[in-house]
């Protein structure tokens, strides 16, 4: 789940968080997958499309 969060979502709901890395430069991307449970015990991944990740200090170029 979400930082440790492990949500039980009904059909049309949805769960915000918020988190951080350290990176070595001022912006970066990230992607990834989430492994989900339906309430039948079936498994499956939802894609997490790329995003950018921009320093809020350093104003030179955000993407």
């Amino acid at each position: 789940g979400g930082v440790g969060e492990q949500p039980v979502l009904a059909p049309g709901e949805s769960f915000r968080y918020s988190s951080g890395t350290p990176l070595q430069t001022s912006a970066g991307f990230m992607r990834g997958t989430y492994a989900m449970r339906a309430d039948d015990g079936r498994e499956f991944d939802i894609e997490i499309p790329a995003f950018s990740l921009d320093c809020p200090h350093d104003q030179a170029q955000l993407h």
